[in-house]
């Protein structure tokens, strides 16, 4: 069987499983058992368990449960409470300040969480009715935390950077670093939009934002930086011991942990029945991924082991595209697989496929990959398929579609001249990891 009609049946039986609602893991153990069958026989069952042993016991993965846990501690000891009580503070009574609230919150959820389908149902429950009482336009509300939510995936830690690093085989520790800065220019650039709109049309936000939240808080800013402090704190600590090497992303993950945990018990929030909730949650988000990057790599193994993917990579360097022309291909198919497909799926799926590319391009591994986590982020919002989207309208089921979509578009125009900013000056991901010891 020809190369090519291998890698067109195996991809189209793969989306046509995921189409249909067919789990990811699933589907790729269906299209594993029919590829052994058919490309090796029985004996390729061999094969098959020890690829899903091999995967599932690699150390690196031990990060994703571990920041799962801290972000579930953190969620659930008031912890997030504190932040936008103290944040509701520190922005003041400017016009338009619940649109400011809503990046900076969602930016911290980020280093929190690092899912942006998370945190677009959290805001949407909590926020965003807040905001449309208050008289705050409701489609750049809902676009705002769109926009607020696809920061997580590129602010460390994030599960889908650990993912790529591992798959990729690029540092780990490098890769979380390395969305920083780039989640920092997002943020900017949501806000100067923000102000840009507020000013141009003061309708969009009312006179007064209202009252502060919080009493506690109200008379002094610097009391509000304070009750800020320990959650920055882990943050700076996990992100710190990072750069500094002290520790790997797995070291720094459990000692963000420990942190989450005496911070909930300072909060009076540590209790049996939270910790309980908090590893069932770690334990099931574990759970899922291994079972998907296993059943995954065992696919990518077949490609190979079939030809498929090494003539694909011929095919490709035959095209003698320029170094541009080429990043503009292999950034613009994934854009367009994350409007309909989950990330992890994807970047299974075409990780292997780009390896050699890349290489003989020579591009520079991290930024590359940077600019991959942001193409991932910005599939999830931009309509009419994003996965983030609808994890927002599962929210607020009473905004219509056609102004979610409405809303979603200046953020999605937003992220791609940050990525064109970023292919531009290659620093903005790299000079962060470039400092790294690890």
């Amino acid at each position: 069987m020809e190369w090519w009609l291998i890698l067109v049946l195996g991809l189209a039986m793969l989306l046509s499983l995921m189409f249909l609602g067919v789990p990811i893991f699933v589907s790729f153990l269906i299209l594993n058992v029919a590829g052994i069958l058919l490309l090796i026989g029985p004996s390729g069952f061999g094969m098959f368990a020890n690829s899903i042993y091999t995967t599932a016991t690699l150390g690196e993965l031990a990060a994703i449960p571990l920041f799962t846990l801290m972000g579930e501690i953190l969620f659930r000891s008031g912890a997030m409470e504190v932040l936008l009580d103290s944040l509701d503070r520190i922005v003041g009574k400017v016009r338009g300040r619940q649109y400011v609230l809503c990046v900076l919150l969602s930016a911290i959820c980020g280093a929190l969480s690092g899912a942006a389908m998370a945190v677009a149902g959290l805001l949407g429950r909590s926020l965003y009715p807040t905001m449309v009482k208050r008289g705050y336009d409701k489609t750049l509300a809902a676009g705002t935390i769109l926009g607020g939510a696809s920061l997580d995936p590129i602010i460390p830690p994030s599960v889908l950077a650990i993912i790529i690093a591992t798959l990729a085989k690029v540092s780990t520790g490098k890769l979380l670093i390395a969305g920083i800065l780039p989640g920092i220019l997002l943020m900017f650039l949501f806000l100067i939009y923000i102000s840009i709109r507020v000013w141009l049309n003061p309708s969009l936000a009312p006179e007064s934002a209202g009252e502060l939240r919080d009493p506690a808080t109200r008379g002094s800013i610097t009391m509000a930086v304070l009750r800020m402090l320990p959650v920055s704190l882990i943050f700076f600590l996990v992100v710190g011991l990072i750069m500094l090497g002290v520790a790997t992303p797995t070291e720094a993950a459990a000692t963000g942990v420990v942190g989450a945990l005496v911070l909930a018990g300072a909060y009076g929030g540590l209790g049996r029945e939270m910790i309980e909730q908090s590893i069932i949650s770690g334990i099931t988000v574990a759970g899922i991924m291994l079972a998907v990057m296993s059943c995954a790599t065992m696919f990518s193994q077949l490609l190979v082991f079939s030809g498929a993917l090494s003539e694909l990579g011929k095919f490709i360097l035959h095209l003698d595209l320029s170094h541009y022309a080429m990043l503009a291909v292999l950034l613009g198919v994934p854009f367009i697989l994350f409007m309909f497909l989950d990330q992890t799926s994807v970047l299974l799926v075409l990780i292997p496929i780009y390896q050699p590319v890349i290489g003989t391009y020579q591009y520079d591994l991290i930024w590359f990959w940077g600019l991959m986590l942001i193409v991932a982020t910005v599939g999830g919002i931009t309509p009419p398929f994003g996965y983030t989207l609808y994890a927002f309208k599962s929210a607020v089921p009473e905004i219509p579609t056609r102004q979610l979509f409405r809303a979603s578009w200046p953020y999605v125009w937003i992220i791609m001249a940050g990525l064109v900013l970023m292919v531009l000056i290659p620093s903005i991901i790299t000079f962060l990891p470039e400092m790294t010891r690890s």
